[in-house]
């Protein structure tokens, strides 16, 4: 059966949200945005969605990732590769690994 979510089944998938969370937040705040600023630059329809993002409740869409970035004013490639560790660390790991 195919797993939709990335972390389901992961150990530390609830962890690694919050993290992922707490890092955008200290990005943000680095950055002197708002939470309705950031989620009006990246095309959310509501400022809860950063909101909810920060506190590890979900993630950033993987389809909103470099725009995020580019709002925080970091490079995409780090950015979402930094996501990737906390969103999908099995294939972060994959991608990682010595033999990638």
């Amino acid at each position: 059966m195919a797993v939709s979510n990335p972390l389901q089944g992961h150990p530390n998938g609830a962890q690694l949200r919050k993290e992922a969370g707490a890092y955008l937040k200290k990005l943000r705040e680095a950055a002197g945005l708002t939470q309705q600023e950031v989620a009006k630059a990246v095309g959310f329809d509501y400022y809860t969605m950063v909101s909810q993002i920060e506190r590890g409740v979900t993630s950033v869409p993987s389809d909103k990732r470099s725009v995020y970035a580019l709002v925080l004013g970091m490079a995409v490639k780090p950015f979402v590769m930094r996501l990737l560790m906390y969103y999908d660390p099995y294939t972060w790991e994959a991608l990682n690994s010595p033999d990638a």
